[in-house]
C-alpha cells in the first residue's frame, strides 16, 4: 500500500472517506484550477494554481483538501493549503495522506487531527451557525448558470462577501477590484441572487427594487448589456424614457439603470425652485422605493459632500448601498471610504496580473529635448507675450502652445506602435486631444478618415459612436483615440495595446484608472505598452501605489479640507491666455527611450533594478561561461532555459531590449548574458559568422550543396539570430531552395550527418 501514487490514494482512501461523510459528487470539485496563469509572450501562460479538492455545499465554498500519497506525511500539504485558503476565502483546510486527516480552521488559526471528515451540513453550520430563514435562503440561492461564463474565484468571493454583509445588516458596503476584473459581472451575479431569493428590506414575498447608478451613458449601456440575461426585469431611467412614459417616472421593473445627470440637477448650489424640483426625477420616487443601490465607479465624486451623487444617496438612505471602485484607499478618495466604510473585499491590479486575469505591461519612458521644459530661444517665433523665459512641461498646452512639438510627438508615437494596434492617447485637455489628432493625421501611414479620432465630452454622440466602434473587436477602425479625462474610467475595450501619456497626472487614483485601460485580457495580447512622454509612470514608484497608512491619510485629509478653497482660488488665478511658440531655433530630438518591465511587486523595474534582478536569476542556472555555452548552443537546452526565465518574469523580448541598452542591436542574446554574468566582450552576429567562416569547421564539407546550405544557415543566423533555428531543419531546408531533405541528406552523407552538422554549427557559432 505504501507504493500507491497520489491519484490512487485519492481514489482508494480520500474519496472513500468523503463519501462516508455524506459528500456527494455534486459538492466535490477535484483539481480546482482557480487562476489562469500569468500571461507570457507567444500566447503562453505561467503555471495555474489549483486545489486538489474544493468542498462546497449549497453553492458555498467551505473547505479545500490538499492530498498527498500514502507514503507521505499528512501535513506535507498544509502550508500550501493555508496559502490557497487565504486566496479563496475558504474557512477550513484539510491536509491528508488518505490515512491521517489534519483539520485547520482559518478563523481561529488552529488545527488538529480528526478521525473523519465532517458532513457538508455539519461544516456549513459550523461556519454560518443559526441563520434565519431569509438569510439561509439568500446564502444558498444558486447563481445563474451561463455557459462558459462561470464566475472567477475572486468574483465569487466578492459576491459572497456582499451577501454576507447584507445578512449582517450592513447598509453601506464597498467592493474594491482593479479595473478590468469584471465589477459589472459581479453586480449582475449579486443582483440575480437577490432577485431569485426575493430579498428585500421589509422581508416581503417579492423581488427587490434595485438601482444601478453610473455617471456616464456608456457605462450605463455596458451595464445593461451585462444584465441582458434578465432584460425583462430591467429598465433605464432617462429623460427620454420618462418622456415616453408621459412624463411619469419609470416604476415597472426590478432593476433600474440611471446616470445621475438623469436623476438630479447639475448644480446643488442653485435655488430649489419648483421648476428645478421637477427636474430632480429621483424626488418623484418614494424614499423607500429602492431596496438596494449599486454605485458604479463610486470613487468618482459620488460620496463626498459636494459629489453629484451625494443628494441621491442621502435621499435613498433607506436602501442598502453598495459601492464599486477600482481604487484602494488614497488621500484623493478617502471620502468614499468614510461614507461606505472599509472595503469588504479587495482584489488588486498586481493579483489580477499574477493570476492571468489581467494583461501585464511594459513601460517605454521617452525623454525628449523638451522633457525638462521649454527655454526661450530668440530664433523661435512667438505669438503673444511670454511672461518668463522658462516653462515646465506641465505648463505645455495650458500656458504655452507648441504645434511643432505636437507634430514631433505624433510622429514618434507612430514610429513606436504597430500601425493597427488599438491605442489610447491621454492628452492635457480637449483642445490638446484635437491637436494631437491633427498631428497624427498628418503623419499616419494608414489613409483612413477614422484611423485616429478624438473622443471627448464635446464630441457628444459622435464621440460615443466612435468609442463603441473602437470597443468592437470585430472592427479595425478607429485605431487611435485621443482624449483627456473621458476615457479614464469604465471603458471596456479589451484589445488596447498601447496607452500613451502626454499629460501630467497628479492623482494616483486617476493614474491607476488610466493604466487599467490596457489591462483587459484579449486573445493574442501578451502585454500592453505604456508610452510615457511626461514621466507620469514615476507614480509606479510612489509609496501611494501600494497604499498609505490610515493615519497618514487622515492627517492629509484634514490638511486637504483646510486648504481646499485656497488651492481652488489659486488654480483659478493661474488660468491665462496661451502663448503660441513656433519652434524654429529650438531643436527637437529623442534623447533616450528606457524600457522597463513589470517586476514582482507590480511595479516596472528600472534598468538598473532589472539588471540586478536578472544577474541574480542567471546565477541559478550557470556559474561559468562553459555552462552557459552548453545551455545556449543546444536547441533543446536553450528552449528549456528560456521557458524557465519566462516563469521568473524574464521573457525574450526583455532580453532583446538589453542589446539596445548596450548599444549592440545586432548582437546575440547569448552575448548579452555572457557580458552580464562574466563581463565578456559583446560580439555582433556578423563577427560570430566571420569566426565560423575562418575556422576549420567549413572544411568538413566537400560537396557544393552541403557548403552552400551551411553558408545559407550562417546568413540566416546573421540576419535573424538563433531563434530562426528553433523551428528545426525542415522549414530552413525549404527556404534554402537547395533541394528537399532527402537530396540534401545525400550531400551530407546521410540524414543523421545532416542533423549532426546542424547541431554542430550551433555549437561552433558560440565558440
Amino acid at each position: 500500500m505504501k507504493i500507491l501514487s497520489e491519484d490512487d490514494t485519492r481514489v482508494k482512501f480520500i474519496d472513500t472517506k468523503l463519501y462516508s461523510s455524506s459528500w456527494s459528487e455534486a459538492d466535490i470539485r477535484r483539481n480546482y484550477y482557480f487562476t489562469a496563469g500569468r500571461k507570457l509572450l507567444g500566447g503562453k501562460s505561467g503555471e495555474r494554481k489549483f486545489a486538489d479538492y474544493l468542498l462546497r455545499y449549497e453553492g458555498n465554498n467551505l473547505a479545500i483538501i490538499e492530498a498527498k500519497k500514502l507514503s507521505k506525511d499528512a501535513l506535507d500539504g498544509l502550508s500550501q493549503g493555508i496559502e490557497y485558503a487565504k486566496i479563496l476565502n475558504v474557512p477550513f483546510v484539510y491536509s491528508t495522506n488518505g490515512e491521517k486527516i489534519y483539520e485547520y480552521d482559518m478563523r481561529s488559526s488552529r488545527g488538529g487531527y480528526i478521525d473523519k471528515f465532517p458532513t457538508p451540513k455539519e461544516l456549513f453550520d459550523r461556519i454560518y451557525g443559526n441563520v434565519k430563514e431569509w438569510q439561509y435562503k439568500l446564502l444558498t440561492q444558486k447563481p445563474m448558470y451561463i455557459p462558459e461564463k462561470e464566475l472567477r474565484y475572486y468574483q465569487k468571493i466578492a459576491v459572497d462577501k456582499a451577501i454576507e454583509a447584507i445578512i449582517n445588516d450592513k447598509d453601506r458596503i464597498l467592493l474594491t477590484l482593479a479595473t478590468g476584473t469584471g465589477k459589472t459581472t459581479i453586480a449582475f451575479a449579486l443582483c440575480y441572487r437577490l432577485l431569485e431569493a426575493k430579498w428585500n428590506k421589509e422581508n416581503k414575498d417579492q423581488k427587490p427594487k434595485i438601482l444601478f447608478l453610473c455617471d456616464r451613458i456608456t457605462l450605463r449601456d455596458q451595464a445593461l448589456g451585462e444584465f441582458n440575461p434578465i432584460e425583462g426585469d430591467c429598465k433605464a431611467i432617462s429623460a427620454e424614457e420618462i418622456k415616453k412614459n408621459g412624463g411619469k417616472i419609470i416604476t415597472n421593473a426590478n432593476v433600474f439603470f440611471g446616470i445621475y445627470q438623469s436623476l438630479a440637477s447639475n448644480s446643488k448650489e442653485q435655488e430649489n425652485t419648483e421648476e428645478q424640483q421637477e427636474s430632480k426625477f429621483y424626488l418623484q420616487y418614494p424614499k423607500d422605493f429602492f431596496d438596494l443601490i449599486i454605485i458604479d465607479e463610486c470613487h468618482r465624486g459620488g460620496a463626498n459632500e459636494e459629489g453629484s451623487w451625494r443628494a441621491v444617496l442621502e435621499y435613498f438612505s433607506y436602501a442598502t448601498q453598495i459601492g464599486l471602485t477600482a481604487t484602494p484607499k488614497k488621500e484623493e478618495n478617502i471620502d468614499t471610504y468614510e461614507y461606505f466604510g472599509e472595503s469588504v473585499y479587495d482584489y488588486s491590479l498586481k493579483s489580477g496580473i499574477e493570476d492571468g486575469f489581467l494583461t501585464p505591461y511594459k513601460v517605454k519612458l521617452i525623454k525628449t529635448s523638451l522633457s525638462d521644459g521649454y527655454t526661450y530661444n530668440p530664433n523661435d517665433l512667438i505669438q503673444g507675450d511670454l511672461e518668463k523665459g522658462f516653462y515646465k512641461q506641465s505648463e505645455f498646452e495650458r500656458n504655452i502652445f507648441l504645434p511643432r512639438y505636437n507634430d514631433f510627438i505624433a510622429k514618434k508615437i507612430l514610429e513606436l506602435i504597430n500601425p493597427m494596434d488599438k491605442t489610447i492617447v491621454f492628452c492635457v485637455n480637449q483642445a490638446h486631444a484635437s491637436e494631437v489628432k491633427r498631428a497624427i493625421d498628418k503623419y499616419k501611414s494608414v489613409k483612413k478618415d477614422d484611423y485616429c479620432v478624438r473622443v471627448t465630452s464635446d464630441e457628444g454622440k459622435i464621440g460615443i459612436d466612435y468609442l463603441k466602434q473602437f470597443q468592437d473587436n470585430d472592427k479595425s477602425f478607429p485605431v487611435i483615440l485621443t482624449s483627456s479625462k473621458m476615457l479614464t474610467t469604465g471603458v471596456d475595450a479589451k484589445n488596447v495595446r498601447n496607452i500613451v501619456l502626454l499629460a501630467n497626472i497628479g492623482s494616483m487614483v486617476e493614474f491607476k484608472q488610466i493604466i487599467g485601460r490596457g489591462t483587459r485580457v484579449y486573445e493574442g495580447k501578451d502585454f500592453f505598452t505604456i508610452l510615457d512622454f511626461v514621466g507620469a509612470t514615476k507614480l509606479f514608484y510612489d509609496p501611494k501605489w501600494d497604499g498609505e497608512k490610515i493615519e497618514e491619510i487622515k492627517e492629509k485629509e484634514q490638511e486637504r479640507k483646510i486648504t481646499k478653497e485656497t488651492k481652488k482660488t489659486k488654480e483659478e488665478s493661474k488660468e491665462k491666455k496661451r502663448v503660441t511658440v513656433h519652434l524654429v531655433g529650438t531643436k527637437l530630438k529623442v534623447l533616450d527611450i528606457e524600457t522597463s518591465y513589470m517586476g514582482l511587486e507590480g511595479k516596472p523595474l528600472r534598468t538598473k533594478e532589472f539588471l540586478e534582478f536578472l544577474i541574480g536569476k542567471l546565477g541559478e542556472y550557470y556559474d561559468d561561461e562553459k555552462k552557459l555555452r552548453e545551455i545556449w548552443s543546444i536547441q533543446s537546452n536553450r528552449e528549456n532555459f528560456l521557458k524557465a526565465l519566462e516563469k521568473d518574469r524574464v521573457d525574450e523580448d526583455a532580453l532583446k531590449d538589453l542589446s539596445e541598452i548596450f548599444e549592440k542591436k545586432d548582437c546575440d542574446i547569448y552575448d548579452v548574458l555572457a557580458h552580464l554574468s562574466f563581463n565578456s566582450e559583446i560580439k555582433t552576429r556578423q563577427e560570430r559568422v566571420l569566426q565560423v567562416e575562418n575556422s576549420e569547421f567549413l572544411k568538413r564539407f566537400q560537396k557544393e550543396k552541403a557548403i552552400k546550405f551551411i553558408e545559407f544557415l550562417l546568413n540566416r543566423y546573421q540576419e535573424y539570430g538563433i531563434k530562426d533555428f528553433d523551428e528545426g531543419l525542415k522549414p530552413l531546408i525549404e527556404l534554402s531552395s537547395l533541394g528537399n531533405a532527402r537530396e540534401l541528406a545525400d550531400e551530407f552523407g546521410s540524414l543523421e550527418n545532416l542533423k549532426q552538422s546542424f547541431d554542430d554549427l550551433q555549437r561552433e557559432i558560440y565558440l
